[in-house]
Parts: structure tokens; C-alpha cells; sequence
């Protein structure tokens, strides 16, 4: 039989680009560290956004020591029975093992808070978010700021040039505010060729 501890639980925190899902973790680590918990930070390989170092770095520039991975199971390699919460940022990014795993590690009574995009550049759900929606016991949506309306964005458009791209470009296309910025729903825009 598998013992489910009561102890453990998944939250997500998700929305477009430049929402502050990353700052929101940082400050889910900090709060967590000061209540005496040991957390181990995670972020994709491909996510070399603002640094080469392991750090986990918000658009505002905030960090936080992270280890940086390839592969989902490579997460359980660091967890030890000292380990009280673990936090996975770019989530999206990872393999469809992240839930899995996530949900093991929920069941052994551990804390695992998860950030990441919820939807891709096309408006559509992204990698495994949405499954790690499903699963979690707690989800907060947050989003940024139109710079087309000035209204709150749930989407994130990308640019070439500051164009909209098309909607058969590659989904994974990693960059910041030269590439993507937040849009409405009706301000959202994809170009069919």
C-alpha cells in the first residue's frame, strides 16, 4: 500500500509573461525560509534568460540560488528526507514527468510550488501546466499589465520586430521583453501563414 502523507500539497502559480509569477515564488522561498523549512529551487536548462549562473532571476532582477536541470527525474536526485519544499520555475518547459513527480513528491509530504506559463504564444495550454493545474490543490492565476490597452493580460504575445509572429512559428522561443509582452484577449494577435 503507498502511504500519502497529509502533510504534502502542489500549488501552482501561473499567467503570461511578465506577471510576476518568478518574484511570487521568490517570495513563497523567502517566507519559507524564514519559517526554518529547507527549499530546493529548480529551473530548466533552456531558461538562460538573464543568466549562465544557477539563479533563479525575475524581470525586475530579483534572484534566488537555483539548481538547473534537463530532465524531471532529475529533480528527485536532490531530495532528501531534510527537504521540506521544493519550487520548480518554467515548468512548461519540462517534460510531461514534472507531474508525476510533482504528485510523489505531494504524496511524500512535501510542499511543491510550481510557476510557469499557463498558455503558449498561440493562446493555447502550455506543455504540462495544464495537467499540473489539474492536480494541485492550489492555483493562483496572476496577470500583467496590456501595453496595447492598459487592461489586465492574460495572454502573452510574441513579437519579430514588433510584429506579431505566425501562428505556425516554433512554440518554444525563449527571450523576454525584445520578443513578448502582455496582452488582453482581444488585443491578443496571430498572424495565419
Amino acid at each position: 500500500m503507498h502511504y500519502i502523507s497529509d502533510d504534502g500539497f502542489i500549488e501552482v502559480v501561473c499567467g503570461p509573461m511578465f506577471a510576476g509569477k518568478t518574484e511570487e515564488l521568490i517570495r513563497r522561498i523567502v517566507r519559507l525560509k524564514y519559517a526554518k523549512k529547507k527549499v530546493i529551487v529548480f529551473k530548466p536548462k533552456i531558461d538562460n534568460r538573464y543568466t549562465e549562473e544557477p539563479l533563479l532571476v525575475s524581470h525586475s532582477k530579483i534572484t534566488e540560488p537555483t539548481y538547473v536541470i534537463e530532465h524531471s527525474y532529475e529533480i528527485l536526485e536532490y531530495i532528501d528526507d531534510t527537504v521540506d519544499a521544493i519550487v520548480i520555475d518554467e515548468a512548461q518547459f519540462f517534460d510531461s514527468g514534472i507531474v508525476r513527480i510533482a504528485n510523489d513528491l505531494a504524496d511524500r509530504g512535501l510542499r511543491v510550488i510550481v510557476g510557469g506559463l499557463d498558455m503558449d504564444f498561440k493562446g493555447e495550454p502550455f506543455g504540462p501546466m495544464p495537467y499540473l493545474l489539474a492536480v494541485a490543490e492550489y492555483v493562483t492565476k496572476l496577470s500583467a499589465i496590456c501595453l496595447q490597452t492598459g487592461k489586465p493580460a492574460t495572454r502573452t504575445q510574441r513579437l519579430i520586430n514588433g510584429f506579431p509572429v505566425s501562428i505556425n512559428d516554433p512554440v518554444v522561443v525563449v527571450g523576454a521583453s525584445e520578443s513578448y509582452e502582455p496582452r488582453t484577449r482581444k488585443a491578443h494577435e496571430l498572424r495565419n501563414e
